[in-house]
């Protein structure tokens, strides 16, 4: 399902709500999760309370004020990051510092991907201000039309120790001739999971499945995401302007580089198995599934849940 209400949905919202139905209710007959629901309400809600036309007008108002024009289409940040790459500054250390220099002036902000992008298909002569002068070192990827990548190799240290929350890692889960499935997403250091169904495994709709499963946390467990080298992850540069953090991507066929989600994936089997066909499953499943992993005591965390700590760490901030 996609992740926005459409003009038929509001309607329907409307006349549950008029009907007194629960928010379970709601989200149990629309096939929408209960918290999608409380968000349309709380973000498309006027004076006289929750009306399809309003809300409809308020979302397309939201939408067109987000259609901003790509970042490196800014002459200013254009010169800026050209003028540190000659300095020998790496794309991340550019994005952190531009981060850092101007917090509260997002139309200079880029992350690093998308300067990795734009050197590729606009700058190449640049690529010479790039440690190994942009070269890969295991030669170019072969499966998937993946652009701007940042190879694991260039993550940070600290995320191998798993001793900070906030460093995930993603994956999917496919029906059979990948129709739909599951995008799964995973702390590092807690094992805490979620997990969003998607209707298609196209780019924007994978895209918007990970952005969806983790847009509410704060920036501080939002850091980096470790992903899939599939094609269905074409749009991480976007993934990662909308969540505020870095991706990086394992090697190809190397899924020990994201041990901690693929065995969560093996978990998730118990619950559905090989050939599950999950545009027959609901979001309903799909919930009870992640909130029963989430609730599973560790033998790594000292039998501790993920749900625990990571709820703990979620006070804190």
């Amino acid at each position: 399902m996609a992740s926005h209400f459409t003009c038929c949905e509001r309607e329907i919202l409307y006349r549950l709500l008029k009907a007194k139905k629960s928010m379970s209710e709601i989200g149990e007959l629309m096939g929408r999760e209960r918290s999608t629901i409380y968000r349309e309400i709380k973000r498309n809600t006027g004076g006289r309370g929750y009306r399809p036309k309003q809300a409809q007008h308020k979302a397309d108002e939201r939408r067109l004020r987000c259609r901003r024009e790509p970042k490196m289409n800014n002459p200013k940040l254009k010169s800026s990051v050209r003028r540190l790459l000659k300095k020998a500054w790496s794309p991340d250390q550019i994005a952190k510092w531009l981060r850092r220099k101007f917090p509260h002036n997002p139309e200079k902000h880029v992350s690093h991907q998308t300067i990795y992008t734009w050197i590729a298909q606009e700058a190449p002569e640049l690529r010479v201000h790039l440690r190994r002068g942009g070269k890969r070192r295991n030669g170019p990827e072969k499966r998937g039309q993946l652009v701007g990548c940042v190879s694991i190799e260039g993550r940070p240290k600290a995320v191998d120790s798993r001793r900070r929350f906030g460093d995930w890692e993603g994956d999917t889960v496919v029906s059979p001739g990948r129709r739909s499935g599951l995008v799964t997403m995973v702390d590092r250091k807690s094992g805490y999971t979620r997990i969003r169904k998607t209707a298609s495994l196209k780019a924007a709709t994978t895209r918007q499945a990970a952005h969806r499963s983790l847009r509410d946390l704060p920036e501080s467990l939002r850091r980096t995401m470790t992903l899939d080298n599939g094609k269905e992850f074409a749009e991480h540069e976007q993934l990662a302007e909308e969540l505020g953090l870095d991706i990086y991507f394992a090697k190809p066929y190397a899924s020990w580089q994201r041990g901690t989600n693929e065995h969560t994936n093996g978990l998730l089997r118990q619950f559905f198995p090989k050939g599950t066909d999950f545009a027959r499953i609901s979001h309903h499943q799909v919930a009870r599934a992640e909130k029963l992993l989430n609730e599973r005591p560790r033998k790594r965390l000292g039998y501790q849940t993920p749900q625990e700590i990571f709820a703990k760490k979620m006070r804190c901030n």
